[in-house]
């Protein structure tokens, strides 16, 4: 069964370093290890070809011609028809992009189409481009509940975490307190900063978002502002080997993920299932995140984690100081955090899920 997954931008430095450019890298590495899978990701940047990455996946790379609206995550690409022309499915990533539009128009030439949504552009599957999508895969059920596809079409897949390289280090120390995730208003880092107890150490990793006016775009320096005078370290973006040995060095990881923006702005879609979360869980790191999303169907308050509501912040100190304060809590949250993860959200149980659909398409 040949599958062709179709990501608008890609995970790194050439693209952007989030969930939704993360997951489908993630998915095809699994899916490349299927027996019956011979699995490619086509994506969309400067310097196009076809290699193979570290994992083995083939991953081809189209440059655009332009992007609509100028919109990173909307490239127009000439050569994404054929590149997808041979597959058996074809799984877009991204409902509102525009290279799902034009594989769905393109069906002719293409086998089966799915698609799993990360929230570009709003949320929903309506109107004539439903009926092209033979399956939407979501990773949440809060994600199938905002896209309102048909049920019948509807498969909750998931995401994960490779627990072969997010795992506990026995040797290496905790400390300090950790976010990974894009620096825009609706991530909540500006509570995180107010709620932080005393002179904790706080590493704050990732990439300024693509917020152009104003309040928005003055948000890292309102972030720094509030961390002036503090031990905060904002590492910008890390390398792909560099990351889980960030998480297991954590004592505590924190997705502080807002509703309303502290400029008062409110977040339609917020967190479809935190993939950071994940990560951190599987590395055995104790969570506090915002009961937000689909957060709550990954962390179970009390037993895997702690839930605070969103902009609590005087939850999310106490949370957080008795994490850093209790160690033997934090080892039974963390521990159970692991075994959820290795049960339930690996790439592998994600990758099983989707073959299984693609099986009800390509008989």
């Amino acid at each position: 069964m040949r599958v062709v997954h179709v990501a608008p931008t890609a995970f790194g430095i050439e693209g952007l370093f989030g969930g939704g450019e993360r997951y489908p890298l993630e998915l095809a590495r699994a899916l490349a290890l299927e027996p019956d899978v011979d699995c490619e990701l086509v994506t969309f940047g400067r310097s196009p070809g076809i290699a193979r990455d570290a994992s083995g996946l083939s991953v081809r790379i189209l440059r655009p011609v332009a992007h609509w609206r100028r919109h990173p995550a909307q490239p127009l690409a000439l050569g994404l028809v054929p590149a997808v022309e041979s597959a058996d499915v074809v799984h877009t990533h991204h409902v509102r992009s525009i290279p799902s539009r034009l594989v769905a128009l393109s069906r002719r030439r293409a086998g089966a189409m799915v698609t799993t949504d990360h929230g570009l552009g709003g949320h929903g599957a309506r109107g004539p481009f439903c009926r092209l999508v033979d399956r939407f895969l979501t990773v949440s059920q809060y994600s199938a509940a905002l896209l309102r596809a048909p049920p019948a079409k509807t498969r909750v897949v998931y995401g994960g975490a490779d627990p072969t390289r997010f795992r506990p280090g026995p040797a290496d120390a905790r400390a300090g307190v950790l976010f990974v995730g894009r620096l825009t208003p609706h991530k909540g880092v500006d509570r995180l900063l107010r709620a932080l107890p005393g002179d904790t150490e706080l590493s704050i990793v990732g990439t300024v978002g693509h917020d152009r006016t104003p309040p928005e775009r003055d948000y890292p320096d309102h972030l720094r502002r509030l961390a002036a005078g503090r031990r905060v370290r904002f590492r910008g973006a890390v390398s792909e080997d560099a990351l889980p040995g960030l998480h297991r060095r954590a004592e505590v990881f924190v997705l502080p993920s807002v509703d309303r923006t502290c400029y008062g702005r409110p977040v339609a879609i917020s967190e479809l299932l935190g993939l950071s979360v994940i990560e951190a869980m599987a590395s055995a790191t104790p969570v506090v995140a915002s009961r937000i999303g689909g957060v709550p169907e990954v962390v179970v308050d009390g037993e895997t984690g702690f839930l605070v509501e969103p902009g609590d912040v005087d939850s999310l100190h106490d949370r957080i100081a008795s994490l850093l304060s209790d160690r033997r809590l934090a080892r039974r949250l963390g521990d159970n955090a692991r075994a959820a993860v290795t049960e339930r959200f690996t790439w592998e149980s994600c990758a099983r899920r989707c073959a299984a659909a693609y099986r009800e398409l390509v008989r």
